[in-house]
């Protein structure tokens, strides 16, 4: 009897609590298939649906932490620390773009950039390696993960050696992305007198209101003359991966554009320590010109109020006039960037995706597939590569614009991390980016519609419900 009302008590509970959830899910006026996938979840997966969405899932309370901590307004306190660029001027038909990018807490463009595109870990880890040690006066990194490996070691102990020199040294890590990095990894930069933070440390119960936004950014500053942003983390799978050649793109940059990486960089450690640093040490008033490139930073956050990243997709592929060519390891775009991709395939745009044939997690790979359909449906030609793990997040189009940086086409990084990417108004570089591009089509499948819609029924089951939930991901 006893268990019986034991019973009935903990499912009107249980009941109340459902409803009560399903409603917050509903006020906050997500995209309407993040909260449909919400409510499949919590309906149709008692108890467990109510524990992951109490985890990963409030929105609200996890927006709550970034607005009470003024993340937007941040950006207005570093600016008012340096001086801001006057801008330069792009091409009649990219200033809609720039204008886009910079409305949203972006840089304006800037001319007098040198940059150089990294297509590889080793390159990348070497000139890292070098630019940290010709540092002069400090070096900022800003990284989602730093692995307890042979290269994190690497990165730290030459860290360690510039704070040892005198130079000012910190490290910006995202706490999720280091899970399994141990606390002791980070013991030596501590004593050597490096600064370190952790963002947005997720520990129980604090997991319920900050595991959902992340700081997916992986940038370097060096004396506001050398700047670093793109894929690659500091991990020995960027170099040597088990899934084989880990192909990733980085972009090395000189020039005016490094105040702007700069900038960002302090707006996330302000965000994280409450120390704000400015002035003509960090932000000089003067970058010298390195070169004849345009470009600029276009960031995004969960608190933005337009997300430039997401939007200046779906710009470039609305614009195209001849080609988009898009790489990315992760593809569960929202609806409207899909269809600005489907409608420019459909208007004979020569429209390319690239992604990695195996990806690092498997139900991703899964969510992958199921957009495939609708990429094929519309004309788009999609690549999937085969000789190992394709991680750049690379577009280009037209040979006058591209895009690199730390975003994803996915729902997460356009809606729930922050996020960098480097927006370049060049035909040398972007010419750089689509030779890669063509370059890496020589290790890939093309996929053939009618081929790719024979797939087994039990494959094509999984991935339509796995694309169910692609929003959550």
């Amino acid at each position: 009897m006893l268990s019986t009302i034991l019973f009935w008590i903990l499912l009107v509970v249980y009941v109340l609590l459902l409803v009560g959830t399903s409603t917050v899910v509903v006020l906050e006026n997500q995209q309407p298939a993040k909260t449909i996938a919400w409510l499949i979840v919590l309906i149709c997966l008692p108890v467990v649906g109510m524990i992951f969405f109490y985890f990963f899932g409030q929105n609200v309370r996890h927006r709550h932490i970034v607005e009470r901590r003024g993340y937007e307004g941040i950006a207005d306190m570093i600016l008012a620390q340096g001086a801001v660029s006057d801008g330069a001027e792009v091409a009649a038909d990219l200033q809609p773009l720039a204008r886009l990018v910079e409305h949203d807490a972006g840089g304006k463009p800037t001319a007098g950039n040198r940059l150089e595109v990294i297509d590889n870990g080793k390159d990348f880890l070497q000139l890292l390696l070098r630019d940290i040690y010709s540092a002069k006066e400090h070096i900022h990194l800003e990284t989602y993960i730093i692995a307890d490996d042979g290269v994190g070691r690497l990165v730290r102990d030459a860290l360690i050696d510039k704070a040892k020199e005198g130079l000012e040294v910190r490290l910006l890590y995202d706490d999720v992305g280091c899970w399994k990095t141990p606390d002791a990894f980070f013991e030596p930069l501590l004593d050597a007198g490096v600064q370190v933070a952790a963002f947005l440390p997720v520990r129980f119960p604090s997991l319920t209101r900050s595991a959902n936004y992340r700081n997916h950014r992986k940038v370097c500053v060096i004396d506001c003359k050398v700047g670093y942003v793109g894929g690659m983390n500091i991990a020995l799978r960027y170099v040597s991966s088990r899934l084989g050649v880990w192909r990733d793109m980085h972009l090395r940059a000189r020039g005016p554009l490094v105040g702007d990486l700069q900038r960002g960089f302090l707006q996330s450690w302000f965000f994280t320590t409450n120390m704000l640093h400015g002035g003509e040490r960090y932000l000089p008033r003067h970058i010298e010109s390195e070169g004849g490139c345009i470009a600029q930073i276009s960031v995004s956050s969960p608190v933005s109020r337009f997300p430039s990243i997401m939007y200046s997709v779906a710009w470039m592929a609305q614009n195209a006039k001849r080609y988009l060519y898009l790489q990315t390891p992760y593809f569960m775009p929202p609806t409207h960037v899909l269809s600005a991709l489907q409608s420019a395939a459909l208007a004979g745009i020569d429209v390319r995706l690239m992604l990695p044939e195996e990806t690092d997690t498997l139900w991703l790979k899964w969510a992958n597939e199921s957009y495939c359909t609708d990429m094929l449906r519309a004309g788009v030609k999609v690549y999937l590569y085969r000789k190992g793990f394709l991680h750049a997040k690379a577009l280009v189009m037209d040979d006058v614009c591209c895009q690199i940086g730390t975003a994803n086409l996915d729902f997460r990084s356009f809606e729930n991390n922050f996020e960098t990417n480097a927006v370049i108004y060049d035909k040398e570089i972007s010419c750089k980016v689509k030779d890669v591009f063509f370059k890496d089509m020589e290790d890939c499948l093309l996929l053939d519609r009618e081929t790719w819609e024979k797939r087994s029924l039990t494959r094509r089951w999984i991935a339509s419900h796995v694309r169910i939930l692609s929003p959550l991901l």
